[in-house]
């Protein structure tokens, strides 16, 4: 190969060689789209992503008591962690206990300490989920379940945005109209979803929400698009172990911002364990789960999937809001969620899937020429046994078998 030419052996024809990148995004979208056990996985994740993200909010807002919490919220989401870390620590001894023979053992102490090296860049995303997970509380102080879970479905506008920078993902216009047509469902939805003449904090509670809502969606999109690539950065590392490092940072954050508040507020706030009741215990076993379901996702998946497949709960939080809240699901509503799912058909929408015309072209030449390649063989190969029979016929068998 010289140059990115490879000169056949056959019939001496030049061939293009597409670069490792281009064969390696083709495989991973072939993958994706035919592989069974790939699609299995993808419908597994969606449905208990749908489940989860949208029976959290339903919790959060049993957990309030005239309109408040009782609770610290940096302590459920420091309990939060703690579940997490556990749960990673138990599946790393179940899948530490069935290696086979000759396998690095992941129980080891150098490989804990290589994949501690390795996986330092696990503590950004962990930071900023510490961040967004006390912003998910107070979002629920200004706006109803349903509400809020739509706004956080502006995060797949951001997401896109960031992955197209940090990690050179291409988008097609299709995909970016359906992404604009997300916002104009979401916009839609907000409509009056505000009282008006309300204060908090000395300003109007929409200027309060705003700003909350600028957080709220810019600081885990950006955790999500940071995670993926931190764990596809490493993907031989087992996920169990990289998300002990992921929620062991997100422990110690958290604990963090426990100290801190027991040092503003006295050291009564320091108990992380007054004020809780079933409600929150069933929120932090969602809370858990979910953020385990997020790590495969963005592992396995993808970021965009998994921002998407949280819109589809909102139908199951409008409703559950309403049958347990008395919530009104208004014609805005139901409107802005026709227009999510369009979306969402569009996005996903074969067509709409970007068209790497270069790697085509290249797929073309090479087929052509390896039919060449055929084709040159078999008439070879012919010509080699026509060639050699003559080769083996002497005088004497050129002759007639009956006298003249």
């Amino acid at each position: 190969m010289k140059n990115g030419v490879v000169e056949c052996t056959v019939c001496h024809s030049n061939l293009l060689s597409p670069s490792a990148k281009t064969i390696s995004r083709a495989y991973d979208k072939r993958r994706n789209r035919f592989s069974s056990k790939a699609q299995a996985l993808n419908f597994l994740l969606v449905v208990g992503d749908c489940f989860l993200v949208g029976l959290q909010p339903i919790l959060v807002y049993m957990s309030k008591v005239d309109g408040g919490f009782k609770f610290s919220p940096i302590s459920v989401n420091f309990l939060t962690e703690v579940a997490k870390v556990l749960f990673a620590v138990i599946m790393l001894i179940f899948q530490g206990r069935r290696q086979k023979v000759g396998e690095k053992p992941l129980l080891s102490i150098s490989t804990f300490v290589q994949a501690a090296r390795n996986n330092v860049l696990l503590a950004v995303p962990a930071l900023l989920y510490a961040i967004n997970n006390y912003l998910k509380f107070i979002m629920q102080l200004y706006f109803n379940p349903a509400t809020v879970k739509m706004l956080s479905n502006l995060k797949v506008l951001v997401i896109a945005v960031l992955l197209k920078i940090i990690m050179r993902r291409r988008f097609s216009i299709i995909q970016w109209e359906a992404l604009a047509l997300l916002l104009i469902g979401i916009s839609v939805n907000q409509l009056r979803s505000l009282p008006e003449g309300t204060t908090a904090m000395g300003l109007p509670v929409t200027t309060i929400a705003y700003i909350y809502t600028l957080i709220f969606v810019t600081v885990p999109s950006f955790a999500s698009v940071y995670n993926e690539y931190a764990l596809k950065s490493q993907f031989e590392t087992s996920i169990y172990l990289q998300n002990l490092f992921l929620y062991g940072y997100g422990a110690i954050f958290n604990f963090l911002g426990i100290v801190g508040t027991a040092i503003v507020k006295g050291s009564s706030s320091f108990n992380i364990l007054e004020g809780h009741s079933k409600a929150t215990m069933l929120l932090i076993f969602n809370n858990a789960a979910q953020g385990i379901l997020s790590s495969f996702f963005f592992k396995y998946a993808d970021t965009i999937l998994k921002k998407y497949s949280s819109t589809v709960a909102t139908i199951f939080t409008g409703i559950a809001s309403a049958a347990l809240f008395g919530h009104t699901l208004t014609m805005n509503f139901m409107l802005g969620i026709s227009i999510v799912f369009i979306s969402m058909h569009q996005f996903f929408s074969p067509i709409a899937e970007v068209k790497d015309e270069t790697l085509n072209e290249t797929l073309e030449l090479m087929d052509t020429q390896k039919l060449r390649s055929k084709d040159a063989s078999f008439i070879n190969m012919t010509a080699g046994a026509t060639e050699d029979a003559s080769h083996h016929l002497g005088p004497d068998e050129r002759q007639p078998l009956l006298p003249t």
